[in-house]
Parts: C-alpha cells; sequence; structure tokens
C-alpha cells in the first residue's frame, strides 16, 4: 500500500462517524477531524456534540468545529498541512478556497450512481423515484456541487420492501468499503477521474417536514414509496380533520398502501384500523 499522506475528514452525523470507524479499522487515520459545532437534541435541546467528534475524540484525534468556513477557518486547517481531505455528510459547503488548501483534492462518498441525485437526499430521491437499483460514487470535489470527477462508483439493487432504515446502512457501508479500495490507487496516482455530465439531473432538495404530508387517495405507489424514503428521517404523516396522523408502520400489497400503526396528534400510538373506525 502507497504511504496513506497526512488526510483531514470533514464529517457530522452518525453516517460519518461509520465511515471513518472503517477507514480507521484500515489503516487510515486521519489527522484532523473537522465537524460542526455542538448543538441542541432532543426534546430536552440539552447541547450535545457531534457523533464523529465523539468518536475521534475517543480514538485520541485532534477535532476542529468552527462555526463557519471562513478565511480564518481554512488558514486553521490549512495549519495541519494535510495533503488531502475526506468529506462524508459534513454539513456545509465547501468554499473553492478550501478545496485549494489541499493539493491532493478533496474525495467525497456520495450516495447515488452520480451524476443522478446530486444534492441532499440522493438516496430519498431514489426511493421517491421507485429505483430499483442505486450505489455509491467517489467524487473528487469542485466548486460545483456533486459535479466533480467520478473515481470509482458500486451499483446495489434496492429491494422493492427496503425502506431508508434498511438501506442507509447498506450504503454507508458500500461507500465506507468503496473509500478504502479506492485510496491506494488514488493516492498512486493510478486511478482515472471520469468527468461528470451533470446537465440532465437536477439537484435533490433538503427535506422538510412539509415533504413527508401524503394523501390517502393518493396512488398506492406513490404514497408507499415516500414512507419508505422519509422513514429514518422526517417520517409520512397524513391530514385527518386538518390535525397531522404520524404513519409508524405500513405495508404495499396489490398496488394499495395500508397504514398499520398511527399515532394521532397529541394522542398515542394505535392500530390503523381501530383508528379508522373510532372516526
Amino acid at each position: 500500500m502507497p504511504p496513506t499522506h497526512n488526510f483531514a475528514y470533514f464529517g457530522t452525523p452518525k453516517v460519518a462517524h461509520d465511515t471513518l470507524a472503517i477507514l480507521i479499522e484500515s489503516g487510515f487515520t486521519p489527522t484532523l477531524v473537522i465537524t460542526l459545532p455542538d448543538a441542541p437534541k432532543g426534546r430536552g435541546l440539552a447541547v450535545k456534540p457531534p457523533e464523529t467528534k465523539t468518536f475521534a475524540l475517543a480514538h485520541g484525534i485532534k477535532v476542529f468545529a468552527p462555526a463557519s468556513l471562513d478565511a480564518s477557518a481554512i488558514a486553521s486547517i490549512g495549519t495541519y498541512t494535510c495533503a488531502y481531505a475526506i468529506v462524508v455528510a459534513y454539513g456545509k459547503i465547501f468554499p473553492e478556497e478550501l478545496i485549494a488548501a489541499f493539493p491532493m483534492g478533496v474525495l467525497n462518498v456520495h450516495y447515488s450512481l452520480l451524476p443522478k441525485y446530486r444534492g441532499a437526499t440522493p438516496l430519498e430521491g431514489a426511493l421517491l423515484a421507485g429505483d430499483t437499483k442505486t450505489g455509491v460514487t467517489i467524487q473528487k470535489m469542485a466548486k460545483e456541487l456533486d459535479a466533480g470527477d467520478i473515481l470509482a462508483q458500486e451499483m446495489t439493487h434496492i429491494v422493492s420492501s427496503e425502506t431508508a432504515r434498511e438501506l442507509r446502512p447498506r450504503l454507508i457501508s458500500m461507500g465506507a468499503e468503496l473509500l478504502v479500495k479506492t485510496l491506494p490507487a488514488f493516492l498512486s496516482g493510478t486511478v482515472t477521474p471520469i468527468p461528470q455530465d451533470a446537465s440532465h439531473f437536477p439537484y435533490t432538495r433538503k427535506l422538510k417536514k412539509e415533504h413527508g404530508l401524503l394523501s390517502l387517495t393518493d396512488p398506492g405507489e406513490t404514497n408507499w414509496n415516500k414512507y419508505r424514503a422519509y422513514a429514518d428521517t422526517i417520517g409520512t404523516y397524513f391530514l385527518h380533520h386538518g390535525k397531522r396522523v404520524k404513519i409508524i408502520s405500513a405495508s404495499f400489497k396489490n398496488q394499495i398502501f395500508i397504514p398499520k400503526l398511527v399515532i394521532p396528534e397529541g394522542k398515542r400510538e394505535i392500530d390503523y384500523t381501530t383508528f379508522s373506525k373510532e372516526d
């Protein structure tokens, strides 16, 4: 294996924590980990550190959590003289000056087969569209979001019953393993970058709670795909007499979307069949 060089790792939530763990297990330990600052979490809104920060500190890795990637932050990162950087779900757009601060460039793990599903929610985009396959991409970051040269890709089939809860961990593992496989060739200069043609693919959007609204009169497949896509993030719900009813679990049979467990606004979890009979 070629020398790993000093490198920086940018990542904040659990997906970044999981990938960092696999990198370290494979002999790639960053000189510096950059995360978002500690933030309020949970019902009590207690200020807590990101999962990746906690993991890095536990492994004796220095952590930097700037509020913004301004000139001062970029200068501080530059003092570590890292040859390259790896980015996994960091949470901020990289300015061009930061990309240029790494002589070998910045690698990013993206959870789609680029150029399809660029942007913030590639996994959700594939599930919403009812795609039967997706994958992971290792790209070399460019100024335009998710438009950098492709260094490696791996495809996987999506099971029709699979929600984001099952698909996301699979893609995280695939992405980390593909990154580990790609790094030696990247570091030795033997990987051949492939330019993207992203002109026909729009960006996926950041999620808002209202994106989870569905109508039970919509086509069953549309509702099933939305339920699958948002199962581990914002969730899905429908309105009943103007109040939200959150869908906890559901199924899809004979092209019919069937809620199973729901939580009516202000109430406890209830079987949907019982709920529908109470009206």
